[in-house]
């Protein structure tokens, strides 16, 4: 399992009674076989994240119970392969050799067989015992598609589960399996690929250089067929193990036998058609399925972008209908709260009052009240991404981002963006393109991410009224046009290199699953109240007190002073010094803007934010100040992650006063406007 100074396991693990045992179950696959819904059914609530030791690459721990079972699960990123091509497929062979769970369960999607049967040809050689979980079976049949898996199972010999996880079909049937391959109830005589004499006899010298220690804890078989692949990994471990005198016999036989590769992935393609010559029957050429009919509209050239342009404009819409209301109305009992609070507290010392009902309430309260947007935003999102439809999004942007220097994959985490600007950026990590995962941190800060949106739906919904939505989506378009501008700035600045064209696989369309939605949703939820009970709820008390001392009058406070330092640049765009202090506290957390406002705002008053903001901008104010939001430096734990990403100070620090700059540039030019037309003054 992962390693116990790092799993999110073991809080959770000794809240729960002692099973009679408990197996280690690991959960792998190509991306979009429905691995996630499955891992979120299993999982449910009690899914933790933590990223694998030494790298970026997040994976998803879990608990599951079974007949008094404890089934610990473990999500692995989803790979093609277990050569160490990317830091995703490194970590899952990683943990799979290094922690040898009870089981693994490879999923498969029914649709596209051979792509995962490459993936079981690998896994069949490691020493885990596996289970295949061959999902989608009734997208296969609906395009008529048969798949035996009890001939699929004779021919792996190990066992293969049909299922439909978003139904939760064969669900219990895949977990009957785990236990009892885990348990040796099974028949398991795994059946890899052969290999040819001449290939076999390259593996047997490989492996009498190697010796039965040279690279611990990789099996001996494993491993030589891995250096004969060309893995950089283990080239670099058998170098580091080997004496000198055998690893310059064992390079120069892989130096004479480079084309071993070749070999080794045919021998992996004729098993592989061997098995689907046995267990698979398609239907004859000609059906269009409905994913083909979508995707004319969904892909065409015109089309493509409208759509997306309209799905976008539908969940701002959404947002404004149903979250909207309910921000307003936790927004009144969150005053009520504090009036309640004030009358309870009325013989305590003034300082203990207004430390908990201004520093506080107010200020976490008015950012909890935010909770209905969240909501329905990341529903959104999940639903999008269950559905199928964030890698069509992907491929229509192929096209614009192509005159950005990048390609369709890049869209991909820009588009994670609008959830957090944080998993976006290590997202880039699968973009092959050194440069072009440069470029796309660079880009990330410039998506309105959910903190932002918060932020920006709470105001414009408090002062524009009926043109809210209209401001949202005029605002969001502005970033998106910064962001073609400022990518062809930095496409200039980058040096270039080969540009790969875009390959990427086009999921089925599915009904989503609303289980796994609400797990999706609420681990982003959890995520917000944690930083609002932490980070936020000590911001907010750090700007009471400033705003408080030292004589308890907010224009003598030292946050006064602050902010009139402030204050000349923030009258360029009509903002106070209360104005110019929220936008500050954003760097830590964007929705802490709302929070120093709710602080800031309440003077002794008892009207709740959003009946406060009118008082605090005028509308032509407040569009220069959410033209300055959306576009300002992103928070501290994205610029963390771009450091992290970029390896480079000079690149971090360059995008974050370029985005400075641009915001407050920005932010002008649209105040000063206003003032020319007379508009919103």
């Amino acid at each position: 399992m992962v390693p116990a100074e790092h799993s999110p396991l073991e809080t959770v693990s000794a809240r729960i009674p002692e099973p009679r045992k408990t197996l280690s179950v690991a959960l792998m696959g190509p991306p979009y076989v429905g691995k996630t819904t499955l891992f979120d059914l299993l999982a449910g609530l009690s899914t933790h994240a933590g990223n694998w030791p030494g790298t970026t690459v997040e994976i998803r721990s879990g608990i599951h119970r079974r007949d008094g079972i404890l089934l610990e699960m473990v999500e692995l990123p989803s790979v093609y392969s277990l050569t160490s091509n990317s830091p995703d497929e490194q970590v899952a062979r990683d943990y799979l050799v290094k922690e040898q769970p009870d089981t693994l369960v490879v999923m498969l999607n029914a649709t596209n067989l051979e792509r995962g049967l490459y993936l079981v040809s690998e896994a069949l050689e490691l020493p885990v015992p596996v289970v295949v979980a061959i999902n989608m079976m009734d997208a296969a049949a609906s395009s008529g598609t048969r798949i035996e898996e009890h001939v699929l199972q004779a021919a792996l010999g190990v066992p293969v589960v049909a299922m439909v996880a978003n139904r939760g079909d064969g669900i219990q049937e895949l977990l009957e399996a785990v236990v009892q391959v885990a348990e040796g109830e099974l028949p398991y005589s795994p059946q890899p690929p052969n290999p040819d004499p001449a290939l076999q006899s390259l593996l047997d010298q490989v492996e009498t250089i190697l010796a039965e220690t040279a690279i611990p804890p990789f099996p001996r078989r494993w491993a030589a067929t891995k250096l004969l692949e060309g893995d950089r990994e283990i080239t670099k471990l058998a170098q580091a193990a080997l004496p000198d005198r055998r690893w310059g016999r064992l390079h120069a036989l892989l130096r004479e036998n480079e084309d071993a590769v070749v070999s080794i992935a045919s021998a992996r393609y004729e098993w592989i058609e061997r098995m689907i010559r046995a267990a698979l029957f398609r239907p004859h050429h000609g059906a269009v399925s409905l994913t083909e009919r979508l995707d004319r509209v969904a892909t065409h050239s015109l089309l493509g972008p409208a759509l997306l342009l309209g799905i976008l404009s539908t969940l701002f819409w959404m947002v404004y209908l149903i979250a909207i209301p309910l921000v307003e109305l936790l927004d009144r009992l969150v005053t009520l709260l504090g009036r309640v609070l004030e009358a309870s507290l009325a013989g305590t010392p003034t300082w203990v009052s207004g430390l908990i009902v201004e520093g506080m309430l107010r200020g976490v309260g008015t950012v909890l009240s935010l909770l209905p947007i969240l909501v329905v935003f990341f529903v959104g999102m999940a639903f999008l991404q269950q559905v199928g439809y964030t890698a069509r999004a992907a491929f229509v942007g192929d096209r614009f981002m192509h005159r950005l220097g990048l390609h369709g994959e890049s869209l991909v985490p820009l588009f994670l963006g609008f959830g957090c600007n944080v998993p976006a950026v290590f997202g880039t990590r699968l973009i092959d393109s050194a440069r072009a995962r440069l470029l796309t941190v660079l880009l990330i800060p410039l998506i309105p991410c959910s903190g932002r949106m918060v932020v920006l739906m709470f105001i414009a919904g408090a002062l524009f009224g009926e043109a809210a939505p209209l401001v949202t989506w005029g605002l969001v378009t502005l970033n998106l046009v910064l962001l073609t501008l400022t990518g062809l700035l930095f496409d200039r600045a980058i040096p270039h290199g080969d540009r790969p064209a875009l390959i990427m696989e086009l999921p089925l369309y599915h009904i989503p699953n609303w289980r796994s939605m609400v797990v999706q949703t609420w681990q982003s939820i959890k995520e917000f109240l944690v930083r609002a009970g932490t980070v936020i709820l000590a911001v907010s008390v750090v700007i009471w007190l400033l705003a408080d001392q030292p004589s308890g009058n907010i224009q003598e406070s030292y946050l006064a002073s602050i902010g009139r330092y402030l204050e000349p640049l923030g009258a360029l765009m009509g903002l106070d010094w209360r104005m110019m202090v929220a936008l500050l506290t954003s760097f830590v957390a964007k929705e802490n803007a709302l929070a120093s406002m709710a602080v800031l705002s309440t003077g002794g008053e008892e009207a709740g934010l959003v009946s406060a903001l009118p008082q605090m901008l005028t509308q032509a104010s407040a569009l220069a100040y959410l033209v300055l939001q959306v576009t300002f430096i992103p928070c501290s734990s994205t610029v963390a992650a771009m450091l992290n990403q970029t390896k480079s100070w000079l690149w971090t620090s360059l995008s974050v006063l370029y985005q400075l700059a641009l915001s407050l540039l920005v932010g002008i030019l649209t105040y000063q406007l206003m003032r020319l037309l007379g508009w919103g003054l």
